[in-house]
């Protein structure tokens, strides 16, 4: 299991609420739109990070994780899994306390490495299925 509850429950309580969500842009019938969108009903701030740079959900949206002019503290990724790795050195070295791989983006090397620099670390899982869940 890629993410135990109690990481589960640390990361969506505990980790902060700003949370980057790369991927995400103004389509609103890809998944990202959606969570972005209960992301914000619990009270995270999203921030889109696509090439784009769009703006979505009223926050400006940035190129890239370095492009964000503030501290993240979740990277929740909706790349897929062969560019998941490289999102995850990013938010390591922006200094983001977890990192969140969406359902079926599947990095086991990233995910290791990832939690070997100390980060909190979910793989495969939705933030927007988990978060009603802790009632």
């Amino acid at each position: 299991m890629h993410g135990t509850p109690e990481t589960i429950r640390r990361i969506l309580t505990q980790s902060g609420d700003t949370w980057a969500v790369v991927g995400l842009s103004s389509n609103e019938r890809r998944a990202a739109y959606g969570v972005a969108a209960v992301l914000q009903r619990y009270g995270k701030r999203i921030v889109p990070v696509h090439p784009k740079a769009e703006t979505v959900h009223g926050e400006k949206g940035y190129a890239s994780l370095a492009d964000i002019p503030f501290p993240v503290d979740v990277v929740d990724v909706f790349v897929n899994s062969e560019l998941a790795g490289a999102v995850a050195d990013e938010a390591v070295a922006i200094g983001a306390k977890a990192v969140w791989f969406q359902l079926d983006v599947i990095d086991e090397a990233a995910f290791a490495r990832t939690r070997e620099a100390g980060l909190d670390m979910v793989m495969d899982r939705c933030p927007a299925i988990e978060i009603p869940r802790l009632g």
